[in-house]
Order: C-alpha cells, then sequence, then structure tokens
C-alpha cells in the first residue's frame, strides 16, 4: 500500500485540445502498452495492470533506474504470477525511459511509481507529440483519500482505485480541491480468488509494513505478542513476512526492521521465523494472516484465508486501518495470542474490494479515451504548478529527483545553470533576512 500525506489545496484546470487526427496503432496494427514502475510495491501492482489489459496489445515493463528500485529478489517476486518473465522487464535510467516512450509511440503508458516521481514523469510524458493516454493508480488500499495521491498525478487521463468506496472518497476529495481528475474503478489486479477453498497450510502469517506501526516500542510490542502466538503453537510456525530484508529498499524507508528487531527480542521462539518472497507463495501454506492494515489481508481474504486486523494502536488514518471499521477484522492482543482470526461481514465485501468485476469501470474508459486520442481529442491537462523556466526548469527539478540518475544532457546544463543560481537565491535571502533583522533591531 502506499500513504501520502496531506498538503495544501490547490486547483488544476484542463481544457480539450482539438488537433488534426493522426493515424495511430489502433488504426494499422495493435493497441502498445508501455508501465513505467520503480519501487517493489509499485512494480507489482503496475505490472498486475499491464497483465490485466488486453491479451492482443504489445505491452512492455520499464523499471526506472533509482535509489528505490526492487533488487533482484524483490523484481522476482513483484511480478511472480503476472504471466511477465524478468527478461521482459528493462531496467533503464530515467533517460532512456523517455527515449524509449518517445521511440516506440505507445497508445498507453501506465505510471505507476511514487509521488514526485510520478509528477515529472507526468509532465515529460504530457508533452511529447500525439501524446498517449495516461495512467496512473495506487497499490493497494488507499482509505484515506489524501491531497497528494491526487496533486502529484494530475496530468493523468485515468486515475485507477479499487473499491467502491474509495471512488467515492477520491471523487469528493478532489471536487473539494477543485481538481477535474477522473477515477475509475478496478479490482486489485493481483488478487487471486479461491475463497472457497479457505486455509491451505498450518503457517501464520504476519504481513510487515515499513511504517505501520511507526514508534519502536510498537513494533517491539507486537514481536512481543507474535511470540506470544508462536509459543503457544509450538506445532505451527509464525512468519514474518517481509517486504525487504537488511540491504534492500522498499516503497517506505523503514527506520526499525522486524528483522533487526528480533535479535533484541528475549526467549525467541524457534517457530517465530523471518522470510521474504511472493505474498502469494505464503498464503499458498497460510493458516491465517495478521497485519495492521496491509493489502494482503485482501489477498488472503480472496482465498478464503482468516485474517485479524490488528487495533492494538488505534484505528485512524496514520494507520490506514479505517477502512476495516465494519469489516468484523479489527481485534486486539487478546485475539491474536488467542487466534482468534476472523472472514468478513458479507456487507462489507461489495463496498470494500469485492464487487463484481461488471462494476469495473477502467477498461471501459480507457477505450474512449484510445478513440479520442484516434481523433485528436485527448483533454490537454495543466500540471500542479507551472512554474517558471520551461524545459530547463523542469530538467531541474527531474535532475534534483533522479540525482546522478538522470544522465541526460539537459540535466547537465540544469545543474550547471542551476546550481550557482540557486547557491546565489539562497545567499539573497540571507542577506534580506540580515537586513530585517538588523532593521527590526535598530526600531526597537
Amino acid at each position: 500500500m502506499t500513504l501520502e500525506l496531506p498538503s495544501a489545496r490547490a486547483t488544476v484546470a484542463t481544457r480539450k485540445t482539438s488537433i488534426s487526427p493522426r493515424k495511430t496503432r489502433r488504426d494499422v496494427d495493435t493497441i502498445s502498452a508501455i508501465v513505467i514502475v520503480d519501487t517493489d510495491s509499485y512494480t507489482k501492482w503496475g505490472v498486475a495492470v499491464l497483465s490485466s489489459m488486453p491479451a492482443d496489445w504489445t505491452k512492455k515493463i520499464l523499471l526506472i533506474d533509482t535509489a528505490v528500485a526492487p533488487s533482484e529478489a524483490q523484481l522476482a517476486a513483484a511480478i511472480t504470477g503476472s504471466g511477465f518473465s524478468r527478461a521482459q522487464v528493462e531496467h533503464l535510467s530515467v533517460t532512456d525511459v523517455y527515449r524509449t516512450v518517445r521511440a516506440e509511440r505507445p497508445d498507453v503508458v501506465l505510471v505507476s511509481t511514487l509521488g514526485l516521481p510520478g509528477t515529472i514523469v507526468l509532465q515529460e510524458l504530457h508533452e511529447l507529440p500525439d501524446r498517449p493516454v495516461l495512467m496512473t493508480g495506487l497499490p493497494g488500499i488507499s482509505i484515506p483519500a489524501t491531497d497528494l495521491a491526487i496533486l502529484r498525478r494530475v496530468q493523468a487521463d485515468l486515475f485507477i482505485v479499487h473499491s467502491k468506496r474509495e471512488v467515492r472518497a477520491f471523487d469528493a476529495l478532489a471536487a473539494e480541491l477543485s481538481v477535474d481528475a477522473r477515477f475509475v474503478l478496478s479490482n486489485l489486479p493481483f488478487l487471486r480468488r479461491d475463497s472457497d477453498q479457505g486455509p491451505r497450510g498450518t503457517d501464520i502469517i504476519f504481513a510487515a509494513q515499513a511504517i505501520v506501526p511507526l514508534d519502536r516500542k510498537d513494533r517491539m510490542h507486537l514481536l512481543g505478542l507474535l511470540a506470544k502466538l508462536a509459543r503457544s503453537r509450538p506445532d505451527q510456525r509464525v512468519v514474518i513476512k517481509l517486504r525487504a530484508t537488511r540491504g534492500e529498499q522498499q516503497t517506505h524507508d523503514e527506520d526499525d526492521s522486524y528483522e533487526d528487531l528480533l535479535d533484541e527480542l528475549e526467549n525467541r521462539p524457534s517457530n517465530l521465523v523471518v522470510a521474504a518472497g511472493p505474498m502469494s507463495a505464503f498464503l499458498a501454506n497460510a493458516a491465517a494472516l495478521v497485519t495492521v492494515s496491509s493489502t494482503s489481508s485482501i489477498e488472503a481474504i480472496a482465498l478464503g484465508v482468516p485474517v485479524l486486523a490488528l487495533d492494538e494502536f488505534g484505528v485512524g488514518p496514520d494507520l490506514i486501518n479505517e477502512v476495516f471499521i465494519g469489516s468484523g477484522l479489527l481485534a486486539g492482543a487478546d485475539a491474536l495470542v488467542a487466534g482468534d482470526f476472523r472472514t468478513p461481514s458479507p456487507d462489507w465485501l461489495d463496498d470494500n474490494y469485492f464487487h463484481a468485476e461488471c462494476d469495473n469501470t477502467w477498461l471501459s474508459a480507457l477505450d474512449q479515451l484510445l478513440r479520442d486520442r484516434s481523433i485528436g481529442m485527448l483533454a490537454d491537462r495543466a500540471p500542479l504548478e507551472v512554474r517558471r523556466g520551461g524545459a530547463l526548469r523542469r530538467a531541474w527539478d527531474r535532475k534534483k529527483e533522479f540525482k546522478s540518475l538522470d544522465r541526460s544532457a539537459s540535466a547537465k546544463l540544469a545543474r550547471l545553470i542551476g546550481v550557482p543560481a540557486s547557491l546565489l537565491l539562497r545567499a539573497g535571502t540571507g542577506v534580506r533576512d540580515a537586513v530585517r533583522r538588523v532593521r527590526s533591531i535598530s526600531r526597537a
């Protein structure tokens, strides 16, 4: 899942741009689609969405080379079950990503990245001649809807969300922000449904998260509860399923990893273990799953695996667990230690990730946008913030975000000009502040 922090309100305008109709791949050949990904969770989601597009489309995966790019093991876990192989994932610099999109001229580009890189990528792609349809989304539970989740993706033509409740929440927030955004519904693309079969193994899986709970004391308390559970069930493994092991990056930075904290746990039971890999593999041998708010809970429900959403640390937006209110899955420490795992309330399911496939709107909306594109009628979507400096300014912003991994000529030029200019600006600001302080003292 992803967590975006709230920001100030902003207004974004769109207008229809009428240009001469152009002959596209839709007229002469199959549709082509590219997904651009960066972190482990965005790779898993983006590749799964690409896999859900029509089978006769041509498809390509571009992984941006960043400091948070997944390791080979994480990448293998992310694409497991998608139908794509590691050889089909092109790991490129951001410069080569743009070069590839310009050369291939795809009909659709899905930008499946963190918010700020996504802003930069969307702006670059939006200005391409005969630009593709631009899509985006979030890789998991996205309740509550947040300002930045919307504002950093305003140049996307479609924004995919995964429940009827999320559509309402994002529509309402976009209206409050005065943003013209189009939210479309899809089931979580990596769900494997087989709820009639139920639990398939004996492991109790704890789906660890990098920032929930965040406090070190809370994380140690949670480990203590898992240790009690393991001691009470010596014939079962309690598996702490990690998104990243030592030395690996993930979507959110983690200050106190469970792998490290386990070294401090006294009397650790031998059946409390740590492991990493595809969640689907863990659920295939799971008797139950426990989490605070991980999207893996939805994956478990889809397979009929009982779940406990731990509310030991409260319920609220910071814990990303408000979505479980009314589900019957929320419970505290006593329920966890007792192994009181649950199945969700039927009334909760349809509004929260388990709507019927016929309710999905994303493919029909995408098809309409492809028709609009074929006659040159895609909307011209203004960026969140129009900043002075044009292409050079964008290159400077891109260089700040991607640093040494952006090796384009424009980035080098922007750095050559931008660094001295920013130093002068800071110096000028310092002088102005000093003058103000002197003046205020003299008036005192």
